[in-house]
């Protein structure tokens, strides 16, 4: 329906936006502003004048108010990043096309610096990831537990099955747990990187997190590699 709003009173036309198109640029805003300002100090005013919505349109998409929004940020934001880390570790260790055994370290390491170039590439979840870490005792325990189900948990379930394969043909030994292996891994890969960078906000020279991945990647080996122990 055209309104009349112009300078000179004739109407103009303007495309309405349908309940998804709000709830998204509601959502979109919410991350920004969550990423900018953490979870306490964000208000759900300041990410209605950014979602150029009403308070009362937000509340009527997001009756919760700021955790049920907060819920639904990180549940979208981390099934982004967790499709992305799919497809990287599926391109780079595939449980059904093991690597060589001499191929394993460089394998491990493609997928490493995959896997850290995702706080670059999703910065604006990584900001927010941040704030969650230092600010988990003042978000709900339901929220928490949502975002853990929606990304990281089935990446990591991903990743053991993976581990499991791998000391099935005898590439790794993960001592009867290749969930243990798994999050060694990431840390190894991964942690340092995060903090330095205060996960990714300040981006590490690219130098550095190649080092940083490779003393990872090595140092895991050194505990995990199959080589190492006779079988």
């Amino acid at each position: 329906m055209a309104s009349t709003d112009s300078k000179d009173g004739t109407a103009a036309t303007r495309p309405r936006r349908g309940r998804g198109d709000k709830a998204a640029a509601i959502a979109h805003a919410a991350c920004e502003v969550f990423g900018r300002d953490g979870y306490t100090r964000a208000s759900i005013d300041t990410i209605a004048a950014e979602a150029g919505a009403s308070t009362r349109t937000l509340y009527n998409h997001f009756p919760g108010g700021k955790a049920e929004l907060f819920r639904s940020v990180m549940q979208w934001s981390a099934g982004q990043v967790r499709d992305e880390q799919l497809v990287r570790l599926r391109k780079f260790l595939d449980p059904q096309r093991p690597p060589r055994p001499e191929d394993l370290e460089r394998d491990l390491l493609a997928l490493a610096r995959a896997w850290v170039a995702l706080m670059t590439d999703f910065r604006d979840h990584f900001a927010l990831v941040r704030h969650i870490h230092s600010e988990a005792g003042h978000v709900p325990t339901e929220v928490l537990d949502a975002w853990q189900e929606a990304g990281p948990r089935q990446v990591s379930r991903e990743l053991t099955v993976i581990m499991a394969a791998l000391a099935d043909h005898g590439l790794l030994d993960v001592h009867g747990d290749p969930a243990q292996a798994t999050a060694h891994f990431m840390v190894l890969i991964s942690a340092e990187i995060a903090q330095q960078s205060y996960w990714g906000v300040i981006p590490l020279p690219a130098e550095e997190t190649d080092r940083l991945t490779a003393v990872g990647v090595q140092t895991f080996l050194r505990a995990y590699g199959a080589a190492r122990r006779p079988r």
